[in-house]
């Protein structure tokens, strides 16, 4: 934290996550707040985790470069004795799942939820909107990188997995959470070898919205599996179509938002709205 130090002053900071060889602090300082990303030394993948930050670094300038993200938002990033840091602007949401906890119950069936819960997936559709007409996806869509900040708009986070034009110098992308995977990921997952990298498209993004949504909105993961079921059991189950049926556990009726988030889980990736379209949805 010295090169943070030397470059805001005093600053504070308190340990939000520490898992599979990687931590997350928040860093305050008196004039902002920002979350600094480190890999474990210790742990048994430490060199992938220190990887998988240059990476994200790479990234997050590049999609600043090309207008995708605003380029206030990385702020620095280097290398230590134990391996790389990156630090990003904090943004003040919260996760996905926590922000749609009232939604999913009956009670949540009222005027006011209607447009938030549109809302936040327009917005989010906005984000990714940037990153796709540059040519990029960001390969992660899922409920922990959405934070939704109390009026309703989303931000985006975590860039590590993401896929642009060029796909050379990088490492190779073999999918990300597994229950908001797109099919033709899954089955690209399943048909290649470990070291082959797959390019995500947008539409995978899409499909990965619309698996989100279903999931934070229903309380259910919208494909049929075991929770124990090894992680190829569970790909082959999404490129079978082995979809929950929205309608038998949906907690209250809200056709719009319903068929929004069909249409983005359609099996054809051509068929799918752009993150555009569904930014100008009304």
């Amino acid at each position: 934290m010295k090169t943070l130090e030397d470059r805001f002053g005093s600053l504070a900071h308190s340990l939000l996550c520490d898992r599979r060889g990687s931590r997350v602090w928040k860093i305050t300082t008196g004039s902002e707040a920002m979350a600094l990303k480190a890999n474990v030394p210790a742990s048994g993948n430490a060199r992938d985790k220190a990887l998988e930050l240059e990476q994200e670094n790479r990234c997050l300038l590049r999609l600043g470069e090309a207008g995708a993200i605003d380029q206030g938002y990385r702020i620095d990033s280097g290398r230590s004795d134990d391996g790389h840091w990156l630090a990003v602007r904090w943004i003040d949401g919260v996760p996905l799942w926590r922000a749609f906890s009232l939604a999913r119950g009956p009670e949540g069936d009222r005027p006011s939820v209607r447009p938030w819960l549109l809302g936040i997936a327009r917005t989010w559709a906005q984000r990714l909107a940037r990153l796709h007409a540059v040519g990029w996806a960001h390969a992660d869509v899922q409920p922990t990188n959405a934070l939704v900040v109390r009026t309703g708009i989303t931000g985006v986070i975590d860039y590590a997995l993401a896929c642009g034009p060029d796909p050379t110098d990088r490492l190779p992308y073999r999918g990300a959470l597994t229950h908001t995977t797109a099919p033709e990921i899954a089955d690209a997952v399943l048909s290649t070898d470990d070291g082959t990298h797959i390019q995500a498209a947008p539409s995978a993004d899409i499909w990965s919205l619309g698996a989100s949504l279903f999931w934070c909105w229903t309380g259910h993961r919208p494909v049929l599996y075991e929770d124990d079921a090894e992680r190829r059991g569970k790909l082959r189950a999404i490129t079978q179509g082995h979809l929950l049926d929205l309608n038998a556990v949906r907690p209250w009726f809200f056709p719009e938002f319903e068929r929004l988030i069909t249409s983005c889980m359609n099996v054809d990736p051509a068929a799918r709205p752009t993150a555009a379209e569904l930014a100008e949805a009304r």
